[in-house]
């Protein structure tokens, strides 16, 4: 076999790899690091050579800026500005959504954008009675097409950049994507103005006064496994550790909480392993239904009173204990993991007593369900537990909160540093003072010294996984150029649209990119189409410019389909959205965005 039929043999595992979701993205990118400098092609310390690129370390540094910029409550203060400014106007609040979310992710990671706004549009959509969506759809298209407003906004844009540089040109300015981006913009919200009325159709439904446990015990399908029962004086189950009683193992019951106290001065217990119980403790359980179960012969031959469950007994309840629901975005660890498996309470302190795939509630054992990406989870426990994982972006995003809880964000007071250091930044950046990458971590280290982020937030905040994904895929690039696939694959092109004008092979560049970005990670797309429109624009005797941008506005350009992007799966519960939604509304705009770089590109970016 011919070296490129291996390094071929190679990007189609991989992309078939990236289709399935199977292993993890990551993990595939590891797999090629490791097999192509086996086809002899390139050597192993080129295979890593991405790991020590400018563009994947900046990359990472912008991840902890944008992590302070959460942590100081800045963008939580935008999306209240927002409330305020915008009222009830449905219209208004998406135009106004649309603007933040976009300027937001012009200096951070888009996921991310759209993690920090999805409970702030959800509080929104209650107040104003508007169906969450009817925003949703329009927060995750203004966060991709962030992506098209400066270059460090998504890492496509400096996968091309790093491609140009690469192969001898210059390289894209900070601004060069904003008159490209600020026109799609502009043409998303008009279109998004008239396309909302497809979205979720129907009556707003009535904002509730405050969150209860009734409510979502019907939301999340908790009838008939909710129990509570308290131990009564002599119980043989008091003044035992619940470790040795395993009540989980033994009986298939799943302790989630324990009140503990007098009527005045009650108080929960989150269980853990060396929990003593008391008599007159109430346990809260979550059993499910089961052939042969008794719980009332479980209750009289543990000496237990049967209570009923009130949504009462959790919202009336002292301030450091609480409830909140999370997301699981594609980022996260947990996935393909079971509540169990993944030890949830020990790892987070927090016990899950529902669960929903999407939109559908899970009816069997929530504990013994393994998670997937966008699935919604309940959860039960500490609020300074709930308030760690408001700095989680990776393996959990808070979604909702009950009213009475405190979203006050750990360095609020800092803001106005976080906000004065982002400017320095860009500053360095536009003025091309210091290196970019160098600019980055001079801010991540003002950041650090003026207490924005510690040293544990910095680390949670890098999406690990992407940079494995950018790592592992830069390779195929030199090893395509190498056996001449690159090449072969824009002469190919070229010879479908014979004697065609340039403005039409870059729309055909556009349209192949956006289409290969279906399949897999838009940043992969990117590594192996940026050489290929480079190498179209050499044999036509043209500009590299207008096709390297054209290949990046392209893979920002993922509104098709809820696995095009992450953003777009992480919208999906929340806006209560079905596949088709996302073709209905997406296709029609990724065509927009066709047209509309076609024409742009060349009159910014000449042949």
């Amino acid at each position: 076999m011919s070296p490129l039929a291996m390094v071929l043999s190679l990007l189609g595992a991989a992309v078939v790899m990236f289709a399935i979701n199977r292993p993890r993205m990551d993990v595939v990118a590891v797999i090629m690091m490791v097999a192509l400098p086996m086809t002899g092609v390139i050597s192993m310390s080129e295979a890593l050579a991405g790991l020590s690129d400018p563009n994947v370390v900046l990359i990472a540094a912008l991840f902890v800026i944008g992590e302070a910029l959460v942590r100081t409550g800045v963008a939580q203060r935008l999306g209240d500005w927002l409330t305020a400014r915008a009222g009830a106007s449905e219209a208004k609040l998406i135009v106004l959504l649309m603007v933040i979310v976009a300027g937001v992710g012009s200096f951070m990671s888009s996921t991310g954008v759209v993690a920090i706004f999805i409970p702030i549009v959800l509080r929104i959509a209650r107040n104003a009675r508007i169906p969450a969506g009817r925003l949703m759809m329009p927060l995750s298209m203004a966060a991709l097409i962030s992506g098209m407003m400066t270059l460090v906004a998504t890492a496509p844009n400096l996968v091309v950049h790093s491609e140009l540089i690469r192969q001898g040109h210059e390289g894209f300015g900070f601004f060069a994507f904003t008159p490209f981006g600020v026109p799609v913009l502009v043409l998303a919200i008009l279109y998004m103005l008239v396309a909302r009325r497809f979205l979720a159709p129907g009556p707003a439904p009535e904002p509730p006064a405050r969150a209860a446990l009734t409510g979502w015990v019907t939301e999340f399908a908790l009838a008939g496994r909710e129990h509570r029962l308290r131990l009564r004086p002599g119980s043989a189950l008091a003044g035992k550790r619940l470790d040795t009683l395993d009540l989980r193992g033994s009986a298939g019951i799943n302790i989630v909480a324990v009140e503990r106290g007098g009527r005045f001065r009650r108080k929960l217990i989150d269980p853990r392993a060396e929990t003593v119980l008391e008599a007159g403790d109430v346990l809260l359980i979550d059993k499910q239904a089961e052939a042969g179960f008794d719980l009332s012969a479980f209750a009289k031959a543990h000496d237990l009173i049967a209570l009923p469950a009130s949504g009462l007994w959790f919202t009336d309840t002292a301030q450091d204990i609480g409830m909140a629901q999370m997301i699981v975005p594609p980022t996260s660890r947990l996935i393909g993991q079971t509540v169990t498996g993944a030890r949830f309470r020990d790892t987070y302190g927090l016990s899950v007593i529902g669960m929903k795939h999407g939109t559908r509630p899970v009816s069997e054992s929530v504990i013994e369900e393994p998670l997937r990406a966008g699935d919604t989870l309940l959860t039960v426990g500490p609020w300074r537990a709930i308030r760690n994982l408001m700095d989680e972006r990776r393996d959990l995003v808070l979604l909702d909160l009950p009213a009475e809880s405190d979203e006050a964000v750990p360095a609020r007071h800092r803001a106005p540093l976080a906000v004065g250091v982002l400017a320095l930044v860009v500053v360095l950046m536009v003025w091309g003072i210091v290196p970019n990458v160098q600019a980055a971590l001079f801010g991540c280290l003002l950041l650090g010294l003026f207490r924005c982020i510690d040293m544990a937030g910095a680390y949670r905040s890098i999406h690990w996984q992407s940079l494995i994904l950018i790592v592992g895929m830069l390779p195929f690039s030199l090893a395509l150029q190498r056996t001449g696939g690159v090449e072969i694959a824009a002469r190919a092109l070229l010879s479908v649209l014979d004697g065609a004008s340039p403005r039409l092979v870059l729309a055909a560049i556009f349209a192949a990119t956006a289409a290969l970005s279906l399949f897999i990670s838009n940043t992969a797309t990117a590594v192996l189409m940026a050489p290929v429109a480079l190498a179209v624009a050499k044999v036509l005797g043209v500009s590299p410019y207008p096709f390297a941008m054209t290949v990046a506005l392209a893979a920002s350009a993922a509104f098709m389909t809820p696995v095009s992007s992450p953003v777009n799966t992480l919208v999906v519960g929340p806006g209560n959205y079905r596949f088709a939604d996302f073709l209905r509304i997406g296709v029609p705009f990724a065509v927009i965005c066709l047209i509309t770089s076609v024409v742009l590109v060349p009159l910014v970016l000449p042949f």
